[in-house]
């Protein structure tokens, strides 16, 4: 790529960030367009800003000078310009899409006022915007609702507990985190926002948001039940951000369908991060955004040999400790954490503790783990995973991985 090329990249998350920065660190100019107020942050921090842990300049990341401001309202592949809300457009040789995702918001009735916007009380949970507006509005002995057990929700619900509003989570799923982990583990997650004075019903399905003069009261489950309410968050996952690439004619499923050199059904177009569908898959993580981000770069730097042919992506999440009532809480899980038959099993548990490890082996290869507490092992672990090698057939260097505490 010569370096009068043109490079225009439309998101300024953690995907968009890293590739700018890349970029010029290999002496390739960039033009980022992001359309938040905020310096760009590291979304995965977010709860810990709720939560009190951190201000929200601790988790800005430290992006390249000359950010361009600005919504852009579409693409005109045939005159390879972007346009934008106050009508100017950017022209590019190279166009990025890092539009990252949107929050699932379900079809509960009461969701949204006549103008189709969120009562007063009810909050998504993705951006920086609605962080700061939680925060604004939780105080202790203020009654939340949490709609979501994923990752996303515990986290919220986490955060809103440390910080002593009166927290209730809505799992539509018959355990928390179910995508993630097995069911021990889910058990100590249960445990630990319990602990935190979080009150959880699973199995059981958010029917309707009741507001008074605009504002959030309460809650209806799907058996009647109502749940009293001053906040309501909804954490029922995210969906890839796939509008701009719909509006201009390009391949779409999921994500914004890419190929190995993430470049999108327009060879003037490439797309990365959570907007991405790869090889049938949507991530919709930190890490193979990362990923992709590094191969992009290589490759719009003149590295021909440069690829991305996925992730083997491992799903961690740590609850930082906020003083006695509250201590830290850690987990992560990769791969497969539920075995099929003929799978062999090594699980460790200290009840005591609160501690599980627990890996799956399949033809003598790693093929997936979960661990709660004490996560010394974790980076061993995974690197066996990743590396997909044979296990000697004594098992014991499996145990040494589970119970080595110098392995990370």
């Amino acid at each position: 790529m010569t370096s009068n090329t043109r490079v225009v990249v439309i998101g300024a998350g953690l995907a968009g960030v890293r590739l700018a920065r890349r970029l010029g660190e290999l002496g390739t100019p960039v033009t980022l367009v992001g359309d938040e107020e905020h310096r760009p942050y590291n979304r995965v921090l977010l709860a810990e800003v709720l939560a009190g842990r951190y201000a929200p300049e601790v988790i800005a990341l430290p992006a390249p000078a000359g950010i361009v401001r600005a919504r852009v309202t579409g693409i005109d592949r045939a005159a390879r310009t972007v346009g934008c809300a106050d009508g100017t457009r950017i022209a590019y040789d190279t166009l990025v899409l890092a539009t990252g995702s949107n929050p699932v918001l379900p079809p509960l009735r009461g969701l949204f006022t006549p103008d189709h916007v969120l009562p007063e009380g009810v909050h998504a949970f993705r951006t920086m915007d609605d962080c700061l507006g939680l925060s604004k509005a939780v105080r202790p002995g203020v009654r939340a609702v949490v709609v979501g057990g994923g990752l996303l929700g515990v986290s919220a619900a986490r955060a809103l507990a440390v910080r002593g509003a009166k927290v209730v989570l809505a799992q539509q799923a018959e355990r928390l985190m179910e995508r993630q982990l097995d069911p021990a583990a889910s058990k100590l997650v249960l445990r630990h926002l319990k602990d935190l004075g979080v009150e959880v019903h699973t199995e059981c399905r958010v029917r309707d948001v009741r507001c008074v003069g605009g504002a959030v009261r309460s809650v209806e489950l799907a058996d009647g039940y109502v749940l009293d309410a001053d906040l309501v968050v909804v954490a029922c996952g995210v969906r890839p951000r796939v509008g701009l690439a719909l509006d201009a004619g390009l391949a779409v499923h999921t994500g914004v369908l890419v190929d190995d050199e993430l470049r999108t059904s327009d060879p003037h177009i490439h797309a990365i991060g959570d907007c991405v569908q790869h090889e049938g898959t949507v991530y919709g993580l930190a890490a193979p955004a990362l990923e992709q981000a590094e191969a992009l770069a290589g490759l719009l730097a003149g590295d021909g040999d440069s690829r991305y042919t996925g992730t083997r992506s491992l799903t961690r999440l740590t609850l930082a400790g906020s003083g006695s009532s509250s201590e830290a809480f850690d987990l992560a899980a990769f791969g497969e954490t539920e075995a099929r038959p003929g799978d062999d099993v090594v699980q460790l548990a200290d009840a005591t503790r609160g501690t599980y490890r627990k890996v799956v082996v399949r033809d003598d290869r790693l093929v997936g783990g979960v661990l709660v507490g004490e996560l010394g092992t974790v980076g061993a672990l995974a690197r066996a995973w990743e590396g997909a090698e044979p296990l000697p057939s004594d098992g014991g260097p499996l145990l040494h991985l589970l119970t080595n505490d110098g392995g990370s």
